[in-house]
């Protein structure tokens, strides 16, 4: 029998007194990363890749609200450091896909999220691969990682946190540049705090995966040095 996928309320038609300060209370985001167009309440999916292909801004849909997804360019090579080191891991033991910074999913439909990176073990897709459509899979990987930057508040990261092990993910990285740590999160209430020593371990999520937080932080500043060389 197939696992019912789990859904959020359909998207709120917001009470006529709310008042911005209410939609920034919900929404636990900085009002800069909110797009008032399509009118906050009635963003659709459509929305989220339409604005993506015209104008290049990657949003996530809460609540048929746009919310644009920023990073800056040492969040952006950390992610793609850490997609390299799974790609490796990936091309020995063959067990799923990962996918990087603009990899949008439903986790938790209608709202559609964009983890920094993910990873997404083949039994989790239709006919175990990856569907080829322009359409935002409904899937929840496996691992879910995100880069945390300064537009990252503590409230939006805990929904997400919430949001992300209601939709089956099983293991969550948020990973500090600005503290030069990480957080490992095997559900929303169970934590590890590691330091530049401490290993991001696959656990029973990717077997034998390890990587210490040091070597990623220290590929991706090797990274950014090649491009300034450049």
């Amino acid at each position: 029998m197939a696992t019912a996928v789990p859904t959020m309320a359909s998207p709120p038609v917001f009470p006529s007194d709310w008042t911005l300060a209410d939609l920034l209370e919900h929404l636990h985001v900085p009002p800069r990363r909110i797009l008032l167009h399509p009118a906050p309440g009635i963003a659709t999916e459509d929305d989220v890749l339409e604005i993506q292909r015209r104008m290049g801004r990657l949003c996530e849909l809460v609540d048929g609200v746009l919310v644009e997804k920023t990073a800056g360019f040492h969040e952006s090579s950390l992610a793609l450091a850490l997609g390299y080191f799974l790609h490796v891991y990936l091309d020995q033991r063959p067990i799923g896909a990962v996918s990087g910074p603009d990899g949008m999913m439903k986790i938790v439909p209608p709202r559609a999220r964009v983890p920094d990176v993910a990873c997404v073990r083949w039994e989790r897709f239709p006919n175990r691969r990856p569907p080829r459509d322009q359409g935002i899979p409904v899937v929840a990987p496996d691992l879910a990682v995100e880069v945390l930057s300064q537009s990252n508040t503590e409230e939006e990261m805990q929904e997400k946190l919430r949001e992300y092990f209601t939709g089956g993910v099983r293991l969550v990285w948020y990973i500090d540049p600005a503290a030069g740590s990480a957080s490992v999160f095997t559900s929303p209430d169970q934590c590890t705090v590691i330091d530049e020593q401490g290993v991001l371990d696959g656990a029973d999520v990717l077997p034998g995966f390890q990587l210490r937080l040091g070597d990623l932080f220290a590929r991706a500043e090797k990274g950014a040095g090649e491009c300034n060389a450049g």
